[in-house]
């Protein structure tokens, strides 16, 4: 044996060279000479597990407790948040509020405009007046959302108010919020609690001894579910829409929490940065933003009608926290806690009053330059700063990088170069057979029926896929430090490559990232620059005594504020995924989804603890426990003895149904009928389909799976929203024909030949304030033009054409026409036309729906209503 002079002698020149030896024991320049491992100064593989479990579990509990605090900083006391919570309870209290249905048009707009006529005459001796005017628009747009699809809506309602001095304002701000509901939920957090927050901020601004510089509109809107109407139809056609500058959009995706503001602009970094001046409790990603503004998520708010047809800028805020109630009958008053309301107020109230005394609202367009990078720090402190500048700070990170790697390659003719790229296969490597590894495992639970198991246990989804990855990555890497590196090597130079190597590789992601312009480039940049920074001021320690307890101390302190703000964002997409996937639809496996979700967030987590590896003397008892921990999640799950739904009133996690009434008629070219049936007609929302209903209800199995017909407009059934792409399984009961009030009147009014040649067909259509419209032309016609939106067909992914029709009360009978360009007759005539009507709400119910419903499982939620689907052939 050697001794610790002569060991401590080589590990220095080997430290001086930075060459790496082969995996013959061989150092870069050809010695065959073998080196004994150097032991001293490494990590027991216990303490190393240790310090990382403690380290992310304190970084976990940090994230957890910022979650979980909804008032961060003092309240200014201006807004009432109890007076708030009674609004709620009223507006809910209606049950449903369906567009077009009596308590939305007549008895939410009642109590609405009771209230503001009581702070209008609780504020008449102050310095503001207060107008309100009761809109009924009538228009139509079409939109890409969801493959594409046109919107027709007739008398729908919108409650304006408008706060100015009384010398009167020339601009305004506006606050947008709806409060309509989906059918069969209460709609608390979507959205009566932001119309309850919104009454608070105008009795707060109207009670104002000062007057404000700006006016603002407080637009409550009545068709936002209807996708996006109301709001169309007051911004491009009220009178005061043209004098609107800027908007705040008060929204939901999930039930309670804290707000987040997810998207801005565009551009106009004035909003942000008054976002981040004025918010007494910040919440605000621009991750969040790209993310949502890439199309991943299938949803949309009135912020794209403002920003598309009004082309004003503005700041979209939404409640986030347990979206798996979010359009439920779980979204309830009692889920909403008082402090969510009072924070969402503290902070809209502050935002409006600095924006209204802002004099860039007087000429937004003059700041319109720019996207803004814009980030909060666990809710204590927000920071912005301009894209620009963000580039700049990214560009210097990565030239600090650069310098830092070329510094350790000076005078080493290339062998650190060819060290570090070597390194940066082996953890590319690992990568890539961690994610295939763990999609192996989530494609085998596919096959077997076992998916979303995590849906009520998400910590199982972590054991399960998180043990399977952390363990694959570790395999490859002791694999690479043991066979390829061989033993005989200083494994703290070894160690210090593969931190450079972390280093390199975010490196490359912030340098993509800034080249496509994106602000989410932040993330990178904070996992380039802390860890940098650390490495450096650390590296004199790290020399006298290698990898010791207080520098792996001192290093894991140096990476807690990247690694915490990290950690926050993972919790915010799965916190958005995991229930958006239980409505996703039956074609995208949700374990696949979640399983690369899992892996991309231990990949991002053990991207600078890759290192520690290197540095412990062995991994052999981590892969064990890892190995283990995954074996038995495996048996658990593989077992179906973890259910993927609850019924837990504390924490419910429904399976999401739609069931249908529907009656059927398909007429022939000659106006007779050819066929006609009726059923209850059933689809899933996620991926399990009916596996889960069928013990329960034996007679929806797969012998009564429909099948579209694709020579049928929309495949021969009666959507609600063209979303066939992510709902191709169905089940159909027959059952007697639903007979609902206000039967379908469809008539053909005219049919004329144009003097260049086209077929103008005219129809009148009178039904339920819900009803579809698809069209479908025949081989050899096209269809050129029609009475909707700009005049422009708007066709979806299957080359169809679907319009979505909605009206209030006493609306007239529906007039539209179509024009056809013929290239070549058709056996089946130019254009199939099918009309859907749909019928929400308890009159409408008939005993067969009632039946089945009674059936379903506590833990489900079948929202079900009464609907027609009739065809014609013109």
């Amino acid at each position: 044996m050697e001794s610790d002079t002569t060991v401590r002698r080589k590990s220095s020149a080997l430290q001086k060279s930075g060459d790496i030896p082969d995996r013959r024991g061989n150092n870069g320049r050809g010695s065959g000479k073998k080196k004994p491992e150097v032991s001293l100064f490494l990590l027991s593989e216990g303490v190393a597990f240790v310090l990382l479990l403690v380290f992310i579990g304190l970084l976990c509990g940090l994230v957890r407790l910022s979650l979980q605090q909804l008032l961060i900083g003092k309240s200014t006391g201006e807004f009432n948040a109890v007076r708030a919570r009674k609004h709620l309870e009223r507006i809910t209290g209606v049950g449903p509020r369906v567009m077009g249905s009596v308590e939305n048009e007549v008895l939410t707009v009642n109590y609405l405009l009771e209230q503001v006529e009581q702070i209008r005459s609780e504020s008449t001796a102050g310095p503001h007046a207060i107008m309100l005017d009761l809109q009924r628009p009538t228009g139509s747009f079409s939109i890409d959302f969801l493959g594409g699809f046109t919107s027709y809506y007739d008398r729908v309602t919108n409650v304006a108010v408008r706060l100015e001095p009384k010398d009167g304002a020339q601009h305004f701000m506006l606050a947008n919020c709806h409060f309509d509901s989906v059918a069969n939920s209460p709609g608390a957090s979507d959205d009566a609690v932001s119309c309850a927050v919104m009454l608070e901020v105008l009795r707060s601004l109207a009670s104002l001894s000062s007057p404000l510089t700006h006016g603002v509109i407080f637009l409550f809107n009545g068709a936002e579910e209807n996708v996006l109407q109301a709001s169309h139809g007051f911004i491009t056609q009220h009178p005061w829409a043209k004098q609107v500058k800027a908007f705040v959009n008060l929204e939901a995706a999930g039930v309670g929490g804290k707000e987040v503001v997810f998207q801005t602009g565009p551009e106009n970094p004035w909003l942000v940065q008054a976002y981040v001046h004025a918010a007494v409790h910040p919440f605000a990603l621009v991750v969040g933003q790209e993310v949502f503004q890439s199309g991943i998520i299938p949803s949309d708010t009135d912020f794209r009608i403002y920003r598309d047809f009004g082309n004003i800028p503005g700041i979209d805020l939404a409640f986030i926290e347990n979206g798996f109630l979010y359009h439920t009958k779980y979204d309830t008053t009692d889920r909403i806690l008082t402090d969510s309301i009072q924070r969402a107020g503290d902070n809209i109230l502050a935002l409006l009053k600095h924006l209204l005394m802002s004099e860039k609202l007087a000429d937004s367009s003059e700041y319109r330059h720019g996207n803004m990078v814009f980030f909060d720090v666990l809710g204590v402190v927000a920071v912005a700063y301009p894209a620009r500048v963000g580039t700049i700070i990214n560009y210097m990170a990565v030239m600090a990088t650069f310098l830092y790697l070329a510094k350790k390659n000076k005078g080493k003719c290339g062998h650190y170069l060819r060290d570090l790229a070597l390194g940066s296969c082996v953890a590319l490597l690992s990568w890539f057979a961690t994610l295939l590894s763990v999609l192996i495992v989530a494609l085998v639970l596919t096959l077997a029926g076992c998916s979303m198991f995590w849906y009520s246990h998400f910590s199982v989804a972590i054991a399960l896929y998180g043990s399977a990855a952390a363990a694959k990555i570790l395999l490859v890497h002791t694999l690479a430090k043991n066979l390829y590196y061989g033993v005989s090597i200083d494994l703290n130079i070894l160690g210090e490559l593969f931190f450079d190597v972390s280093l390199l590789l975010w490196c490359c992601v912030l340098l993509c990232l800034t080249l496509r312009g994106l602000c989410s480039a932040y993330v990178p940049m904070l996992m380039v620059a802390f860890p940098l920074a650390t490495k450096l001021l650390l590296s004199s320690h790290f020399r006298r005594q290698g990898a010791s307890v207080p520098y792996a101390v001192l290093y894991l302190l140096g990476l807690t504020l990247p690694y915490v703000h990290l950690m926050f964002l993972i919790w915010i997409v799965f916190e958005i995924f995991c229930p958006i996937l239980g409505r996703s639809g039956t074609e995208i496996p949700p374990e696949v989804v979640l399983s690369c979700l899992v892996t991309l967030a231990i990949i991002l987590l053990s991207s600078y603890f890759m290192h520690f590896i290197y540095l412990a003397r062995s991994s052999r008892r981590v892969l064990t426990i890892l190995g283990s921990l995954f074996a038995v999640m495996l048996l658990l799950v593989s077992s179906g003895l973890i259910f993927p739904y609850s019924s837990d009133p504390d924490r419910p996690r429904p399976k999401r149904i739609i069931i249908q009434h529907t009656t059927r008629t398909f007429h022939t070219l000659n106006g007779l009928v050819e066929h006609e049936d009726s059923g209850l007609w059933i689809n899933s929302f996620d991926y399990t389909g009916m596996s889960y209903i069928t013990p329960h209800i034996p007679e929806i199995n797969d012998t009564v799976r429909t099948q579209r017909h694709d020579d049928l407009p929309f495949g021969g059934f009666p959507w609600y929203l063209p979303v066939r792409f992510l709902i191709k399984k169905s089940w159909y009961l027959p059952a007697p024909a639903a007979s609902p009030k206000s039967p379908l009147e469809f008539r053909l009014v005219s049919k004329q030949v144009t003097e260049w040649g086209t077929v103008k067909l005219s129809f009148e259509a009178k039904g339920p304030s819900h009803m579809s419209l698809y069209l479908r032309p025949n081989t050899g016609v096209s269809l050129s033009s029609w009475s909707f939106g700009d005049g422009t067909p708007q066709f979806d992914l299957n080359g169809e054409y679907f319009v979505f029709y909605a009206h209030g009360l006493d609306a007239p009978a529906w007039q539209f026409w179509l024009e056809i360009q013929v290239c070549m007759m058709a056996d089946k005539g130019l254009i199939s036309v099918a009309v859907s009507r749909h019928y929400f709400g308890e009159a409408h119910r008939t005993p067969q729906l009632d039946a089945l419903l009674g059936r379903f499982p506590a833990w489900s939620f079948p929202s079900s209503w009464v609907s027609s689907y009739h065809m014609f052939r013109y």
